[in-house]
């Protein structure tokens, strides 16, 4: 997992997004279609049409980082929504990236009533 400071906010841009887009399509993504600014320190994340691929551009304030990841099996989950964009949480960026619904992270034990 990328060491993001705990206050960086993320958004995932909603819809898919065209994979051949690098630093600069990215940015410009960010600007027009998020309404952000690429270097304000937040992450953008976007994924591609196939859904088996996702790019995350951050400003870490010394420049722009690029980071991607492809999944070899299953896809990631995203937002139905074609436009705009979701805020999410590290934890929530982190279960996406390991390609577990984010939207409804479910607990495999029953926390105990009894104190």
């Amino acid at each position: 997992m990328i060491p993001l400071p705990p206050s960086t906010r993320i958004f995932l841009a909603c819809g898919a997004t065209d994979m051949r887009k690098g630093f600069d399509g990215l940015a410009v993504m960010t600007q027009q279609v998020l309404e952000q600014s690429p270097h304000s320190g937040a992450l953008f994340a976007f994924r591609g049409k196939r859904g088996d691929l996702v790019k995350l551009l951050w400003y870490d304030g010394q420049g722009m980082c690029l980071f991607s990841k492809r999944m070899d099996r299953g896809r990631f989950v995203w937002p139905s929504t074609k436009m705009g964009s979701v805020v999410m949480t590290a934890a929530q960026l982190s279960m996406l990236l390991e390609g577990i619904d984010w939207r409804r992270p479910e607990r495999t034990f029953t926390p105990s009533l009894a104190g």
